[in-house]
């Protein structure tokens, strides 16, 4: 597959996406943990994508009817991006379950990291020498992030351990399939239309396992939590999809694995104001000086290159 090539404008507006993409998912997790304790995890998912669904069939109606056709005739592409991250959900979800939130947040970072890959053997997508150690300063800084994470997982001798990382990596494997395929039809159809298409194909593989009396129980706080949750999903991936157009895959993942750095600042942010809306630990000074690596190399990684100026050579006038 050809390299594709992005101008330095589309470079700065497809970081901007997936910026935006890893704001949004970084504060999903803390609306998520707060909504579960009045919905059930497949209700949230089901929301989540009915909500974003609606929107964009709503605005297609309005602005280009044409573009609804996708939803009768997908490309088979789509249909297994879709599945991708459908399944995305389900592992993410039962990885928790078993293995716990933490595990989870240290494993679902494989899905970003084999996008990367891929943008290097699928799209031969180049790295700069820069670039390269950008990613393994990066590597670096997500251990030096989740070392006292890491050292936890599997201490409470759960059996369960196992299947719950078993989960997580079906899940993050998935939604780099996902991701690949986006990238590669985002070439072709246009990138909410293709969303369009993956809500509606989530929509109906969730709709057997929600809980439609729960709904019935919400207050006016717990709806517009629910309604943000919705909103998250169409503007973050809505925001990852418009990304795939105009930057590397490779420049994508590596701001999509910042999404947990969010997370933990923002607990961090609400622990100091004295808000226990969610039980975390405190933020440690390696996590800190990690945040912080990882920074600096997503800086290193996303760069545009420099290029080399060649300085004009001077006329000899006595050379005639």
């Amino acid at each position: 597959m050809e390299q594709q090539q992005f101008d330095p404008r589309q470079r700065i507006i497809g970081i901007l996406y997936a910026v935006t993409t890893a704001l949004f998912w970084g504060f999903l997790a803390i609306a998520m943990k707060i909504g579960f304790d009045f919905v059930s995890p497949a209700t949230m998912v089901w929301f989540r994508f009915t909500t974003a669904f609606w929107a964009l069939f709503l605005f297609f109606s309005v602005k280009n009817r044409g573009k609804l056709r996708i939803l009768i005739r997908p490309h088979w592409m789509l249909i297994l991006a879709a599945a991708g991250l459908s399944l995305n959900y389900i592992g993410f979800a039962n990885g928790i379950d078993y293995a716990g939130p933490a595990t989870a947040q240290v494993f679902i970072q494989l899905g970003p990291m084999l996008l990367a890959v891929s943008g290097v053997v699928l799209f031969k997508e180049r790295l700069s020498w820069r670039q390269k150690f950008g990613f393994l300063l990066a590597f670096a800084g997500f251990y030096l992030f989740y070392y006292e994470k890491i050292q936890r997982i599997g201490s409470d001798g759960s059996g369960d351990f196992i299947i719950g990382l078993a989960w997580i990596v079906m899940g993050a494997t998935t939604w780099s399939v996902y991701a690949v395929l986006q990238k590669i039809l985002v070439r072709t159809f246009s990138a909410q239309q293709l969303n369009l298409f993956i809500y509606g194909f989530a929509m109906v593989v969730y709709l057997p396992f929600v809980t439609f009396s729960e709904f019935s129980q919400l207050d006016g706080t717990q709806w517009a939590i629910m309604i943000f949750l919705g909103a998250n999903t169409l503007i973050a991936y809505g925001c990852l999809a418009e990304a795939f157009k105009y930057v590397e895959a490779n420049k994508i993942s590596i701001i999509a694995t910042m999404n947990p750095i969010i997370t933990f600042v923002a607990l961090s942010v609400m622990a100091y104001l004295n808000i226990d809306w969610i039980d975390q630990d405190p933020f440690s000074a390696l996590m800190w000086i990690g945040a912080v690596t990882v920074l600096f190399a997503a800086i290193m990684v996303i760069m545009p290159k420099r290029k080399n100026r060649k300085k004009p050579r001077s006329h000899d006038p006595k050379a005639s």
